[in-house]
């Protein structure tokens, strides 16, 4: 793809819808609701929002900045801008290299879900009984089936690449026109129901408002340590919730017109998506205090189910509605659907746009290939619950026995790459290549940058002391090294 030939968005709306569509994914819908509920709701919530205002525009802004200054995927886009620093484009094009293949096959987890919903609504089925979804064994029996995982992730890949061959215009942005308000449309009418449900006022209290006891220590007073773990906790959710060092916003910057600001375009896609976090504690969050009160489970223990929240709690909640639990069931994961797929097409679209690049292939046979690649890697995870079930890889790191293949996927690439892309492109843009190279190209075409004295301050010194401790206490976590579990 060249500066000619290069695909463009159709518009500003378009570049701001595509971007926010693919930082509304997985993690918004079920990583920040529990870790919201786990860091004290509000509390949680307003520490997000100041790393949002402040790291995450400063990395959303150089990243954009990045793609638009040199028509490149990440892959090839460091090296044009300065050639000892090509390693970060390398990095920044293996994370979605090795994300979209187990992210895929968590989406064919989600068509599932969707399915035995749609069957439970049109035939009436128990959701308690003894295949249905909010079976205890259901999640385990399906993912540990020797096809049925890999079958679903197929599917889901085949939706992505249908999409990605299409192009930018008639494939990406087309699609995200659709899928976007449709998403927004089902997450208000999903949290609206939840919020006028009768018992949901305290379950609401828990998640909105802000609790110290989140940091509090043993003794009962402020805790250093607690307030650490909340910092560090919002941070790792705002990469996943801004598709931050993924190399996505390079990819999509990249298609971006000269004329359209960079600096508002990042304020509204930080709203969007701030937004979407936010409605998505209300669809989860009251129902599941409700549940635990109801069911005598203590509300923490419900709360921190982590991924499990969202295929083992959720649909035991649901149980409990009878068969308006159906309909929400169908209506939730119907949403968590088109929320996945935005992501991944994003990210996918990250790997073809490389290929592109950096091979001088087409569209087409880019999809093709990292869509076969994709496929390949995604047998893995796939499998890693089944039929390679006893496979562990790392002993030691994370748990004594190791980790499986989608887990280690996951560790590897959020827990390591991700902060140290974040860390190299401060330190590159920061120190090396100066702050001027992005703030040049911010007011290109004279388009102003009201916050570029800020800008340099959070990309020269706060952002890669945050990236650093991000990364130290990922590498903690890991190891179990005092006690940093995020």
């Amino acid at each position: 793809m060249n500066e000619q030939k290069r695909s463009k968005w159709s518009g500003q709306l378009a570049f701001v819808l595509a971007a926010a569509a693919s930082a509304i994914g997985l993690g918004n819908l079920w990583r920040f609701p529990y870790l919201a509920a786990q860091y004290g709701g509000g509390t949680f919530i307003a520490v997000y929002l100041i790393l949002v205002v402040t790291l995450g525009f400063a990395l959303m802004v150089t990243e954009i900045a990045v793609g638009r200054k040199t028509r490149q995927a990440p892959l090839t886009a460091y090296s044009k801008l300065n050639g000892k620093w090509g390693f970060i484009g390398f990095l920044a094009t293996l994370i979605p290299v090795l994300i979209v293949p187990y992210y895929c096959v968590i989406g064919g987890w989600v068509i599932k879900y969707f399915v035995t919903y749609v069957h439970m609504v049109f035939t009436g089925a128990t959701p308690m009984g003894a295949g249905a979804a909010a079976s205890d064994r259901f999640f385990e029996c399906f993912i540990s089936s020797n096809f049925a995982p890999f079958g679903y992730g197929t599917i889901f890949i085949l939706i992505c690449a249908s999409v990605i061959v299409m192009g930018v215009k008639n494939g990406i942005e087309k699609s995200n026109m659709v899928m976007m308000p449709v998403l927004f449309i089902l997450a208000l009418a999903i949290s609206l129901y939840v919020v006028l449900l009768p018992g949901s006022g305290a379950g609401l209290k828990y998640y909105l408002v802000p609790s110290m006891d989140a940091l509090a220590g043993a003794d009962g007073g402020f805790s250093f340590a607690r307030l650490a773990k909340t910092l560090l906790g919002a941070m790792g959710q705002m990469f996943y919730s801004l598709s931050l060092a993924m190399g996505i916003m390079i990819t999509y910057g990249s298609y971006m017109r000269k004329e359209d600001s960079i600096e508002r375009c990042v304020r509204r896609i930080e709203i969007f998506d701030t937004i979407i976090a936010i409605i998505a504690g209300l669809m989860i969050i009251p129902v599941v205090h409700m549940f635990a009160v109801k069911t005598g489970t203590p509300v923490k223990t419900a709360m921190n189910a982590g991924p499990g929240l969202m295929f083992i709690t959720l649909p035991k909640v649901f149980a409990t509605l009878g068969q308006a639990g159906a309909w929400l069931g169908m209506a939730f994961f119907g949403l968590v659907i088109f929320a996945a797929l935005t992501s991944a097409i994003s990210l996918y679209e990250a790997c073809v746009a490389s290929a592109c690049d950096l091979l001088g292939i087409g569209r087409k046979a880019a999809t093709f290939f990292m869509g076969a690649l994709i496929l390949f890697l995604s047998t893995f995870s796939a499998l890693g619950y089944g039929a390679w079930g006893d496979i562990r890889i790392l002993p030691g790191v994370l748990s004594a026995d190791g980790l499986q293949f989608l887990d280690f996927f996951d560790f590897i690439t959020n827990s390591l790459f991700m902060p140290v892309v974040a860390l190299a492109t401060c330190i590159g843009v920061g120190w090396i290549m100066k702050p001027k190279v992005i703030i040049e190209e911010v007011e290109s075409h004279g388009t102003s940058f009201k916050a570029k004295r800020i800008y340099v301050f959070f990309v020269k010194y706060f952002a890669p002391v945050l990236m650093t401790l991000l990364l130290v206490s990922e590498v903690c976590r890991a190891l179990n090294i005092g006690g940093w579990a995020i």
